[in-house]
């Protein structure tokens, strides 16, 4: 019998954790900003937060992993054992760690406590996983870089060794994370948890040379092109379908830094201060359970909670139906389009898009994209009351989420709290009453009245 996976959702805030196990994760993964690589402030700052979620996770029977994953300077290896104490205490379901002298005093104070290696240690072979298998851990989080075939050769290899793949969320234009361009543009480092997603913001480029001296210099001063990471067109630049040669030179400059000009190279394979694409790997996981993975991995801890419920939701069911044998559902991969993307990649796990996986995103499909409009915070016997995110309308077609199902319907009427009808909902800071007569099913509705009434979310269709 094919082995189940874990389910395995970020959880940045409290809420995304508990959105994240009611719509199907088996185990939520968050960190200490001083130790993970989300140096931000969030909830679990406070140590009695975090004790809280431990608390509350195994009461439901899921699972709690933490992030201690940077790579430490000395000034935080002489405090970390007495900082990490209490956390050990609370007794998380494992510690994911990178870094081979925090492991090692990890495993020498707190040998019962497992241990998984994070990606930021950039296992990519098997005689990898097998020398961090020798010193005691439990579970590999393998290199995104990774192609599915030599997954599979490190499966084969490390038979008894729990494996982890992320399956969603954000890619790094470096190698799995170690970047020095967020360290160099705006003196936050990456691998101390500081990345400002330099990679990502809004670059200018100029048409530049080299001198006599050496020295890179404006070629033909004139407005700059713009690289915004949306996605425009910019059929002036030369790129390496227009232009093969490999001596080409560019002055970048990044809209907030206006006259501070720095130089990019481009060769045969391109430039390299440019946006990644997301990574969606939905129709690979049948093969990754077939595999044998433990556990297959979402990114995402300062994504919001619609995030970790939207992607618990569909990543849980494409897990279902490859256990149960069923053939993969080209829908899935549409319900992710109504996340915030940057554009979809499943990144190094395919060299080459094989013909019978062109039509996932065609056919079957049963809306365009989605937009995220409401949180439903009350739910009684006629009606759903909506805390507004973003506008919708009286006439648009929306779909109501929930952990025992979705469904979809027109919206007829709406009203405010004091039961005035209303034809727009304008975004966020209001509320909106939505009737259920007629627009739900009678399981729908039952399942409304308890546990998933709590999670319903809502969105429309654009």
């Amino acid at each position: 019998m094919m082995k189940k996976p874990e389910l395995l959702s970020p959880a940045g805030s409290l809420k995304a954790m508990r959105y994240a196990y009611a719509y199907g994760a088996d185990a939520v993964y968050a960190g200490q900003p001083r130790y993970s690589l989300r140096v931000r402030e969030n909830e679990f700052s406070k140590l009695e937060v975090m004790a809280d979620a431990i608390t509350e996770a195994h009461s439901l029977g899921k699972k709690f992993y933490i992030a201690s994953n940077i790579s430490p300077h000395n000034l935080k290896v002489r405090t970390y054992i007495k900082n990490m104490e209490p956390v050990i205490a609370m007794q998380p379901d494992a510690l994911i760690m990178s870094d081979p002298g925090l492991i090692m005093m990890v495993r020498e104070a707190f040998p019962d406590t497992p241990v998984h290696l994070s990606v930021q240690a950039n296992c990519v072979n098997y005689a990898t996983v097998k020398f961090w298998q020798k010193l005691g851990l439990e579970r590999i989080i393998l290199s995104r870089e990774l192609s599915l075939k030599e997954i599979a050769e490190m499966r084969e290899e490390c038979p008894e060794m729990e494996l982890e793949v992320f399956v969603h969320g954000a890619l790094c234009i470096a190698y799995s994370g170690r970047c020095l361009l967020s360290g160099y543009m705006s003196y936050r480092d990456s691998n101390q948890g500081a990345c400002t997603n330099a990679c990502r913001w809004e670059y200018k480029v100029n048409e530049a040379e080299q001198n006599m001296e050496g020295d890179i210099v404006l070629k033909n001063p004139q407005p700059a092109l713009s690289l915004a990471n949306d996605g425009p067109s910019y059929p002036d630049l030369p790129i390496v379908e227009q232009n093969p040669l490999s001596d080409e030179v560019f002055l970048l400059e990044e809209a907030g830094r206006h006259g501070d000009l720095m130089p990019a190279y481009e060769d045969e394979h391109g430039t390299y201060i440019m946006n990644s694409k997301d990574l969606r790997a939905i129709q690979h996981v049948k093969t990754f359970c077939d595999m044998g993975m433990s556990s297959l991995k979402i990114e995402g801890r300062t994504k919001s909670f619609f995030y970790a419920a939207r992607t618990a939701q569909v990543y849980r069911r494409a897990i279902d139906d490859a256990v149960a044998g069923k053939e993969f559902d080209g829908d899935l991969m549409t319900m992710l389009d109504s996340l915030s993307n940057r554009g979809y990649t499943d990144a190094f796990y395919s060299r080459h898009m094989p013909n019978e996986m062109q039509t996932y995103e065609h056919g079957r499909s049963v809306a365009n994209q989605q937009k995220f409009v409401g949180d439903v915070i009350e739910v009684d016997n006629d009606f759903l009351t909506v805390e507004v995110k973003n506008k919708f309308e009286v006439g648009e077609e929306v779909e109501l989420m929930t952990p025992a199902g979705n469904v979809r319907f027109t919206l007829n009427q709406m009203f405010d709290v004091k039961g005035n009808p209303e034809e727009v909902a304008p975004g966020s800071g209001h509320f909106r009453k939505i009737p259920l007569e007629g627009n739900v099913s009678e399981e729908i509705r039952e399942a409304l009245q308890g546990h998933a009434g709590e999670f319903a979310l809502l969105m429309k269709f654009v």
